[in-house]
């Protein structure tokens, strides 16, 4: 195979085995690799209503067939599972180098099933496989984590491990790699923690081959140049790193504040990216073969480490009314060690917030406390005091403190930092997302507000479903091949699909590419309604449809969502219920 390894390693931990499979051709020529190889393992082998955090729920690791090739961004992998947060099928990826060394041991896929009876690490090498005792590593953060195993496997090995969330089994919990690059959302580390699996260390030297290596390399040149020449990828992102948009969704009302309450943020000078820059910056960080390097590596008076991004700027700063910036600097380097997701830890907050400012809850955890932000991030990683009530996430616990409407998530996860008041579009991506809020399912934003590919007016709902599930369809199907979203600025199918063919030897034509991407929509759809998921579960928080701001940009502006929810499941194929047709399924070839 080309592009392909060819190989999955299947582990159980429960006995302490595992075997070699051959990666089926035909699995991968319709389903390809990442996120699409990952929902189809999960799909075919479990069973309704699996315990998320039980021993029949499965973990995968899942490369492509371009990670760690020359195609830009190519260090990208994706972790797939029911999540224990959602109850929904979740993918969540992460960038760094973790990705292109897993590959270099030869695999396409680790599939982790079981729960071993003591705590294990697993060392993979190329063409061998150890599960060898955690003990020592066991209550570990995730710095001290890798720095342990680089010790004990050399300098040149990549670690993705969980921190004390993770074994906690918080449903917030991150699997982290290169220390700061984390596979974030959706608890995903709590599975892991879940099967007693500390962490995954890689080291290989195998090579993936390319199938046209000339007409490759030609396609590779070329997506370098457009990003290159892009504004956001050769400017924006690598000045000020995402954190740029800070400053503009404020002015817009959609950076979240005050758990979505408040039209906007007075203090968004201080956490923006051109603050970051001028105070805490110690230099970029990029990622495996990209030349965007939007990481920022940073320095408080007490810390350093990485961050914050703009959804920790949101989560961990305006959604919770804390400006201080390196208070949210040091709330993120701590979601770092302890292996926290930051968009999911500050909704929680903020929702505790509310809760107590509503007279619901008694603990007193108030609007702008920086200093309590942190302290409630390590009780919730340790599940100590109200942080167990907080490791629930934002449902549970509005849900137990008998204010549900306080929650400000989409099927159990926490939404991401737009407020669709001021981008109705984002308001059915977060609707109609198979894993929950999430802003990386249909980036709507990108047409709505930064005019990438076009502009459209943010407070229409004409012609949202179609733009919408195009940028579903597309990005299931980069999250396949695995690269980063942010080359999607420059590049599109056409670029896409030819990296893909020229690759692996498979003709894939721009349609074919999205194809693809719908496959796996439908296929994540067809799992989700098997778990009871249907056209009740997309919706909004009540506040998005009823409550408008009264004052700034977005004034008077509410979702108008089923009026866009009947056009979008007409437009997928789907019945008034939102469940794909006999005819749809046959077309995608999953019937």
């Amino acid at each position: 195979m080309f592009g392909w390894m060819g190989c999955v390693a299947d582990v159980n931990l429960t006995t302490g085995s595992f075997v070699w499979k051959d990666l089926q051709e035909d699995v991968a020529k319709k389903f390809v690799g990442g996120r699409g190889y990952g929902a189809k393992v999960l799909f075919d082998e479990l069973e309704k209503g699996v315990d998320a955090l039980g021993e029949r729920n499965v973990l995968v690791f899942a490369t492509g067939p371009l990670t760690g090739s020359s195609a830009p961004t190519s260090g990208r992998f994706s972790v797939v599972t029911k999540s224990p947060l959602t109850n929904t099928v979740f993918d969540s990826n992460s960038g760094g180098f973790f990705g292109p060394s897993l590959k270099a041991c030869g695999l396409d896929a680790l599939v982790l099933r079981g729960r071993s009876p003591s705590p294990v690490y697993l060392n993979v090498t190329d063409g061998n496989l150890e599960i060898l005792g955690a003990e020592d590593l066991w209550g570990k953060d995730t710095h001290e984590t890798r720095s342990m195993l680089l010790s004990r496997h050399g300098r040149g090995s990549r670690v993705a491990c969980i921190g004390p969330a993770g074994e906690n089994l918080v449903k917030l919990a991150a699997i982290m790699n290169d220390d700061d690059r984390a596979a974030a959302r959706g608890g995903v580390g709590a599975v892991m923690g879940s099967k007693n699996l500390k962490a995954v260390v890689a080291s290989g030297r195998a090579k993936t081959k390319i199938h046209d290596k000339q007409s490759f390399n030609f396609v590779v040149r070329e997506c370098f140049k457009l990003l290159e020449q892009n504004p956001v990828t050769d400017k924006a992102l690598p000045r000020f790193g995402t954190a740029v948009l800070a400053n503009l969704m404020n002015e817009l009302n959609i950076l979240p504040t005050k758990n979505f309450l408040s039209p906007s943020f007075a203090r968004v000078d201080e956490v923006s990216g051109e603050s970051i820059r001028a105070k805490i910056l110690v230099r970029q960080r990029a990622c495996f073969n990209c030349s965007i390097a939007c990481g920022r590596v940073t320095k408080t008076k007490n810390k350093q480490g990485e961050g914050p991004e703009y959804e920790t700027v949101y989560a961990l700063g305006s959604d919770c009314l804390v400006g201080n910036l390196e208070d949210v600097a040091e709330a993120n380097y701590l979601c770092n060690e302890l292996g926290i997701d930051t968009i999911s830890m500050g909704g929680t907050i903020a929702t505790a917030m509310e809760l107590h400012e509503r007279g619901f809850l008694p603990e007193r955890i108030e609007w702008g406390d920086g200093k309590k932000v942190k302290e409630l991030v390590e009780l919730t990683a340790y599940r100590k005091g109200i942080g167990n009530d907080l490791a629930e996430g934002s449902k549970r616990l509005a849900e137990k403190y008998g204010c549900p409407e306080s929650a400000v998530q989409v099927k159990g996860l926490e939404l991401p930092g737009y407020d669709p008041r001021g981008t109705k579009g984002m308001g059915l991506a977060y609707a109609t997302s198979n894993r929950g809020a999430c802003h990386l399912r249909s980036y709507m934003v990108g047409v709505e507000v930064l005019g990438f590919p076009k502009r459209v007016d943010r407070f229409s709902c004409l012609n949202k479903a179609g733009l919408c599930i195009v940028q579903q369809n597309l990005n299931a199907a980069m999250d396949t091949l695995v690269l980063c979203r942010f080359t999607s600025y420059a590049l599109d199918e056409d670029h896409y699909a030819r990296l893909l063919s020229k690759a692996t030897g498979v003709e894939y034509k721009p349609e074919d590419f999205l194809v693809l991407g719908e496959r796996i929509w439908n296929l994540e759809r067809l799992f989700n309604m098997r778990e009871g998921f249907g056209r009740k579960d997309d919706t909004l928080p009540r506040r998005f449809l009823e409550e408008p701001f009264k004052e700034g940009s977005a004034k008077g502006q509410v979702v108008e969502l089923e009026r866009m929810l009947d056009e979008y499941y007409r437009f997928r194929g789907w019945d008034q219920d939102g469940r794909p047709t006999p005819r749809k399924l046959a077309q995608l070839g999953i019937g």
